[in-house]
């Protein structure tokens, strides 16, 4: 007979802050890493918890576990979670928004200072033999720029934090500004519209989570309506970029680079066109990720399993369902 408490799918080298927080609470689990809906069906019978990384997570699980009351998501996005079936079924989905916040904004902000200052192409020149500076021109001061932010919730604030100390004028778009719960920065400028943080950004960050309504936000029309020769930073999820538009708009020069950290598929395929622009800079979804943050990450997901499990509230809901 299973536990109450699954690790349906984790890919990480152990699960030992999990553990940890499991055995103190004296509660028994499974760690599983099932790779597809019909693995989860098979062997997660009788879970009530799930602690859950990529499998996706709808009717098919929901209605074939009839058992499963919660689902504790391993890091911020809930993009393979179908919100309105788990609700359906009386499923509370938790998520764990803020064990990396400072590592996804450093992240950005390094992405940023690469591609304003082109340290990473120019080091790569440098490698190669070419000693000559006047490869970069030209180059802007940061402190004169514009930075425009999509999302400003916990990671794109702090990340306006961090630009603010470069002196940078800091512009954003939120769709729950002036909303109650939604915290403003004093500093920043908050706009109306996605189209006037295109207009005015000279950079822009992309810190917004992923959903039916902004899949490909950033296409060929956005890229228009951007400044010539701006740059991209995307450190939230890759589905928010039309990659065959960017691509066109880094050939074209109407973007003059682009930090991803995140791909539509992930891995990006060695293939992809992207890889052919020397002013493109790709990390493999590592933003969130410090020695830290991935204990923390861990241990938080199983806490809240816990507090499920005892009956206390979770500290991370995602939907409505309530069973206390």
């Amino acid at each position: 007979m299973n536990p109450k408490i699954i690790i349906c799918d984790c890919d990480h080298k152990d699960v030992e802050p999990e553990r940890a927080i499991f055995d103190a609470a004296r509660l028994d689990f499974k760690w599983l890493q099932c790779s597809t809906q019909d693995e989860v069906i098979e062997k997660c019978q009788g879970a009530v918890c799930f602690l859950n990384q990529y499998a996706k997570m709808d009717e098919k699980v929901f209605k074939n576990i009839p058992t499963l009351k919660f689902i504790s998501r391993y890091g911020v996005g809930v993009d393979n979670v179908n919100l309105n079936d788990a609700t359906k079924y009386g499923v509370l989905i938790g998520n764990v928004p803020d064990y990396g916040t400072n590592e996804v904004a450093d992240h950005a902000v390094s992405l940023m200072l690469s591609l304003a200052r082109k340290t990473y192409m120019i080091a790569n020149m440098t490698r190669a033999g070419l000693w000559n500076y006047a490869e970069t021109v030209p180059v802007h001061r940061l402190s004169v720029r514009t930075v425009g932010i999509i999302g400003a919730g916990r990671i794109g604030s702090a990340f306006a934090n961090r630009v603010r100390a470069f002196g940078c004028r800091v512009i954003a778009y939120d769709v729950r500004h002036g909303k109650q719960g939604f915290i403003s920065l004093d500093f920043v400028e908050y706009k109306k519209t996605v189209d006037e943080v295109f207009a005015e950004a000279d950079i822009l960050s992309l810190h917004c989570s992923l959903n039916e309504d902004n899949q490909k936000m950033m296409n060929a029309e956005s890229f228009a309506k951007m400044k010539d020769g701006a740059f991209l930073i995307n450190v939230s999820r890759g589905g928010l970029v039309d990659e065959i538009a960017l691509d066109a708009a880094l050939a074209s020069g109407k973007i003059s680079g682009a930090g991803l950290d995140v791909a539509a598929t992930e891995p990006l395929s060695k293939d992809s066109p992207l890889f052919r622009h020397k002013n493109a800079i790709v990390t493999p979804h590592m933003a969130w990720y410090s020695a830290e943050s991935a204990i923390e990450l861990k241990r938080k997901c199983a806490e809240e399993a816990v507090r499920f499990i005892r009956g206390e509230r979770i500290h991370y809901p995602v939907n409505h369902v309530f069973h206390f």
